[in-house]
């Protein structure tokens, strides 16, 4: 499950720069340019990490994770169970790159579990612009067009039991607390199977480097994230 997105090397998980982006774009469909291959602060997105633990360790009903440091293409990590219900991804050194805590049922089911990550990931590839633009325009900030710094800090999710198949994952509303040149922005998401309520959760971004909003400036960077996941979308279609 998801092996396209990672390798196995020096006694670890490492995960390539192509592979991370890959996963940004064709799973999460997040143009993040801190994904980006050639990006100078190059980071893997915190939505493989996710993916990959319940790939490992199964979708239990209750599930919180931390997202604690970056994760580059030159980290080689190790997926850890540290007692019941608590998991860890270290690096070599043994710097913990993410926790999660996990509570309730669990399946191991890897259709049950792929299909949930894929709807979640896709749901959380759509922060910007789709939730962050609004926010934003209300608040009267936006981040650094040319150093969009929006860092995963942490999710969690709560499901009433687990699913025999495929929620759906809908956004439920957000907030944006400004702290200088910084801000917490929080989104809260619901899974359900019809009209039917499952679950709910919530995830929580950092985004630093704040400028005073500006629209033209922010239409632009909207136009322009539009047009590259059009011309990736059109490649990867030739290339298929």
């Amino acid at each position: 499950m998801f092996e396209d997105f990672y390798h196995e090397e020096k006694g670890g998980v490492c995960i390539s720069a192509d592979q991370a982006s890959r996963f940004a774009k064709d799973v999460a469909g997040d143009f993040n340019p801190i994904h980006n291959p050639d990006a100078r602060r190059f980071c893997v997105p915190g939505d493989l990490l996710f993916a990959l633990v319940l790939a490992r360790f199964g979708l239990y009903q209750r599930m919180a994770f931390r997202f604690n440091s970056m994760v580059n293409d030159k980290t080689v990590l190790r997926f850890k169970e540290d007692g019941p219900g608590r998991i860890t991804v270290e690096d070599v050194a043994g710097k913990v790159c993410l926790e999660a805590v996990c509570e309730g049922e669990v399946t191991r089911d890897e259709a049950v579990v792929e299909a949930f990550v894929r709807r979640y990931v896709a749901f959380s590839g759509l922060n910007f612009p789709h939730y962050l633009k609004p926010l934003f325009e209300e608040k009267g900030v936006m981040f650094n067009p040319q150093r969009p710094m929006v860092i995963y800090d942490s999710m969690g999710f709560a499901l009433d039991e687990l699913p025999a198949k495929e929620p759906e994952v809908e956004f439920a509303g957000g907030t944006l607390d400004v702290e200088g040149k910084r801000a917490t922005v929080r989104f809260q998401f619901q899974m359900k199977a019809g009209d039917a309520i499952v679950g709910t959760g919530s995830k929580k971004l950092i985004v630093s480097g704040l400028l005073a909003y500006d629209a033209q400036v922010m239409d632009d960077t909207i136009t322009e994230f539009f047009r590259l996941k059009s011309v990736y979308e059109g490649q990867r279609a030739t290339r298929a």
